[in-house]
């Protein structure tokens, strides 16, 4: 199996099980049945609806079909937990929604690459023009955190009380909840990526 260096868990083995397991589960206890009940209506061992509830096992079609017809539903209905789409959000460049975020101030430009993908934890990756009117600020202030890779031109970052020099191929990786904004602007114009990562409310 291909490994990368991100210490983020695994994609869980067995997904489809695990989602049919689930929602058998929910249906059974739903109408107050307990395991053996339903193993007795579907004509399936005790044993085997349990591991089927667990996702441990890959039941065949005719288990299928008569759990379903045991919990009366069709057997679609076992299939309802289990999420096959898998979001992704494509932007051509220079097609990035350009944005007003709070605090944006004259001369910065927020590009918005990606938006619309589900799940626990918000991502928003920008591309950040800073233009040659565009004054230092360094007053943002939010939940998260946030990731900078400089791509052109040269500032001093501020964030939590420290300055840090960003020239071209430089990153900042940072909690967004500290005071943060660009302190001094070396070299405009200027281009950045930041990317804020943050749960969702």
């Amino acid at each position: 199996m291909l490994t990368t260096a991100s210490n983020a868990p695994s994609v869980e083995e067995k997904p489809l099980e695990k989602a049919l397991g689930h929602q058998i589960r929910l249906l059974r206890r739903e109408r107050d049945l307990s395991v053996a009940d339903l193993g007795n209506a579907a004509g399936i061992s005790l044993g085997m609806v349990s591991k089927i509830e667990n996702g441990a096992i890959s039941p065949s079609l005719s288990s299928i079909n008569a759990i379903a017809t045991a919990l009366n539903v069709p057997i679609t209905a076992l299939f309802s937990a289990f999420e096959e789409r898998r979001d992704c959000s494509h932007v051509k460049r220079g097609q990035g929604v350009v944005i007003e975020r709070r605090g944006t101030k004259v001369g910065h430009i927020y590009e918005l690459l990606g938006a619309g993908i589900g799940g626990e934890v918000a991502l928003e990756p920008y591309l950040i023009t800073l233009e040659t009117e565009a004054e230092a600020y360094t007053s943002f202030r939010h939940v998260g955190t946030e990731f900078i890779y400089m791509l052109t031109g040269e500032m001093m970052y501020h964030h939590a009380g420290e300055d840090y020099h960003l020239l071209p191929g430089d990153s900042l990786l940072f909690d967004s909840n500290g005071l943060h904004g660009p302190a001094r602007l070396l070299q405009t114009p200027m281009t950045y990526l930041s990317i804020i990562v943050y749960p969702r409310g």
